[in-house]
């Protein structure tokens, strides 16, 4: 007796096949920004409000709070693990202190260059002359100062959480539970070095900490493959509430937010790839998943898991360095926030009050958005680095009520140019120290925000071999 097996034919079939494009991420991406915004329109024009939202806004409010706070989850558990995986990686590069200080370095100086584009854009264009706003700004709820962000290394708990309650008419109780991020990163370095130091004990907590680790970036994986589903409620939401009319009086100022913001995304950066012997059009394509999904979550943070991906995984960034550099970017490293947007604001406010600054007032601007950004870490972000921005400069805080109204609106490019720089500095240093897997960098794009484990492709955790062995060597 014979048998015969058949095999399914795959050509020629009936069924319907999407076309392979239809599977990028980025596409999906751009294709959810443009359904979000034809359902926020269409809840705003059927009368939703943000007080009073109807059905279909209500429901993309949800599906996009619903997907930030997945995202933010996850934030805690992946710092803490990721910052004590890799102090341990970084025993097995002999440059350790000298990577830390390389990035800090340039931390600052793309910070630098980007607040000298903002103070440039705020003198040419003079965003606050002549703005015909008669609406009475508010004082600022939260203050950035020196001695709070001193204060706020300090945590309070062993994971640098905080909980508030409030009472409503109803006499319902909510209990919020908030993170300061600054302070999970003093935690898990004080554990990671502490690691270090005791040796061979500490290898059971280091191998759990690394299985937690796998665990915490899988999951993350799993929510971050339905980021379109979030994108639509995002930027459906966003429409809905702000709708087109909400930079008023106030577009001229937009304008030149987001003219600095296009300037350091695709004139500074590409420059410093350039310079450094990288392809621009692999470090966007590399980058870009993060860039969208940084726009419509408005989350440094948020985004935090996808970025550190798409560094180590679509970049060529070794894991023990990426997951270093680019969680502390995630909170010090602002250029959109805490460099353009603190500068051509408080140029803004200067101008609306009839403020005159002289040079010296324009180099504290420079120093502070440099040296501030980490104030903003755990907080409120752009806002707060405005207020500690005008306080230093002897400007009316009152000035940052009249900026609140289109503050999402602006948030939305602060954010994707902070994150586009959070991987573009872990980029230029293992480059410049040569531990950057550079046929990673260079390989072709395949849709997807970072080769997909499940596809079976090697992972890029460590250095080149070539390069782990001239460092023993050199050791």
């Amino acid at each position: 007796m014979s048998t015969s097996t058949s095999t399914p034919q795959t050509s020629g079939t009936s069924g319907f096949q999407l076309p392979k494009w239809a599977g990028s991420f980025g596409v999906q991406i751009i294709a959810a920004l443009i359904v979000g915004l034809a359902l926020g329109l269409l809840a705003k024009y059927t009368g939703s409000t943000k007080d009073a939202p109807n059905a279909l806004g209500a429901t993309l409010q949800t599906i996009g709070s619903s997907y930030v706070a997945l995202l933010q989850t996850a934030v805690v558990p992946l710092i803490f693990t990721a910052v004590v995986s890799s102090i341990s990686n970084l025993r097995e590069v002999s440059n350790a202190a000298r990577l830390a200080w390389n990035t800090l370095l340039w931390f600052a100086i793309t910070s630098l260059i980007a607040v000298l584009i903002g103070i440039g854009l705020g003198v040419l264009l003079q965003p606050g002359a002549n703005t015909g706003i008669t609406e009475e700004g508010k004082e600022p709820g939260k203050v950035g100062s020196w001695w709070a962000f001193l204060t706020g290394l300090f945590p309070k708990n062993f994971l640098g959480l905080g909980a508030s309650s409030s009472v409503a008419e109803s006499g319902a109780v909510t209990t919020s539970v908030s993170f300061n991020v600054l302070q999970i990163l003093v935690i898990a370095i004080a554990v990671g070095i502490a690691a270090l130091k005791v040796g061979k004990a500490a290898e059971p907590f280091l191998n759990l900490n690394a299985s937690a680790l796998a665990v915490i970036q899988k999951v993350l994986w799993w929510i971050i493959r339905i980021a379109p589903l979030g994108t639509v409620g995002l930027i459906g939401n966003a429409v809905a509430v702000y709708g087109w009319d909400t930079m008023g009086s106030l577009g001229k100022f937009a304008i030149a937010i987001y003219i600095g913001l296009a300037l350091v995304l695709f004139v500074v950066y590409p420059a410093l790839i350039r310079s450094h012997g990288l392809s621009v059009k692999q470090y966007f394509t590399g980058v870009w998943p993060a860039v969208q999904l940084a726009f419509v979550s408005r989350s440094s943070i948020g985004t935090l898991p996808l970025t550190q991906r798409v560094t180590e995984r679509s970049l060529g960034v070794p894991r023990a360095y990426a997951s270093f550099a680019v969680p502390l970017g995630a909170t010090t490293k602002m250029d959109g926030c805490a460099a353009i947007y603190p500068a051509i604001a408080a140029i803004f406010v200067a101008q609306f009050f009839g403020v005159q600054l002289d040079f010296t007032q324009y180099l504290l601007i420079a120093l502070v958005s440099v040296l501030g950004s980490a104030a903003t870490a755990g907080t409120t972000g752009a806002v707060v680095m405005l207020t500690l921005t005008l306080s230093t400069l002897g400007l009316p805080l009152a000035g940052v009520g009249l900026l609140l109204a289109i503050d999402p609106i602006l948030d939305m490019g602060r954010t994707a140019v902070n994150v586009a720089g959070q991987a573009l500095v872990p980029t230029i240093v293992a480059k410049r120290q040569g531990i950057l897997d550079e046929d990673l960098y260079n390989a072709p794009r395949n849709g997807t925000p970072f080769v997909d484990d499940e596809a079976g492709s090697p992972e890029p955790v460590d250095p080149p071999a070539a390069e782990r062995e001239l460092a023993d060597a050199k050791a």
